[in-house]
């Protein structure tokens, strides 16, 4: 676990009277989301840890012992918008049809709002990285880079059990990707995009099936 996955101490017993508190890692993660929704709202340079605290109800002090800056508050809302791009490490019993696995993966039943947060993420990312070009280096190395590494162990994984023949799991991740986040729609005329969001999730589901038969075992 790295320095900034690491769980802060655990508050004081609390004494008698006093509310229970949270758990540190609730609060962590409300803090999180919370960043998450502000970093989208006022961009990076908008974004500050009073705010962040504000919408948590908490102190500074409090945040800081989570999140000593917001450097590493981004990074963190990083972290929770991969999750949200690919729901990986699967559990380990999992032995589902590739096809279902790929889909739960990629999340295609995410909702309109879901999709809206992860795309408005990367927009700030893209406007503000002239700027402030670590956190594009943050979004390259702890989002994307480890979103391919999760993927292509994940085929790894898959190929040791049989269940796949691919002869390279990075490049098959590379390839996984390409066709799913390019494939969710380009803009069409007039900005619009040409596909709904039925038409989408049918385009997204074929491609995952074109690619569970281009590597499925030779019988």
């Amino acid at each position: 676990m790295s320095k900034n996955e690491q769980e802060p101490t655990a508050e004081r017993p609390r004494g008698p009277g006093r509310r229970k508190a949270m758990p540190d890692a609730d609060r962590r993660r409300m803090i999180i989301a919370a960043a998450l929704e502000t970093f989208i709202e006022r961009g990076y340079s908008g974004t500050t840890t009073d705010e962040v605290a504000a919408r948590c109800r908490i102190s500074k002090q409090t945040l800081y012992a989570f999140f000593p800056s917001k450097a590493e508050l981004f990074v963190a809302a990083v972290a929770a918008h991969r999750q949200m791009m690919l729901d990986l490490p699967r559990p380990a019993e999992e032995r589902l049809p590739i096809t279902e696995t790929l889909e739960r993966i990629f999340l295609l039943d995410i909702s309109d709002e879901i999709e809206r947060k992860r795309s408005a993420f990367i927009h700030m990312v893209m406007q503000e990285a002239d700027r402030f070009p670590e956190i594009g280096e943050v979004l390259y190395r702890d989002g994307l880079m480890r979103s391919l590494t999760d993927l292509a162990e994940w085929l790894t994984i898959q190929r040791g059990l049989g269940r796949l023949e691919i002869d390279d799991p990075l490049s098959g991740a590379r390839i996984l990707m390409d066709m799913i986040f390019g494939g969710r729609g380009a803009p069409g005329p007039k900005g619009r995009d040409w596909m709904t969001p039925e038409i989408r999730s049918q385009h997204l589901k074929r491609c995952i099936a074109i690619f569970a038969r281009g590597t499925a075992p030779q019988t």
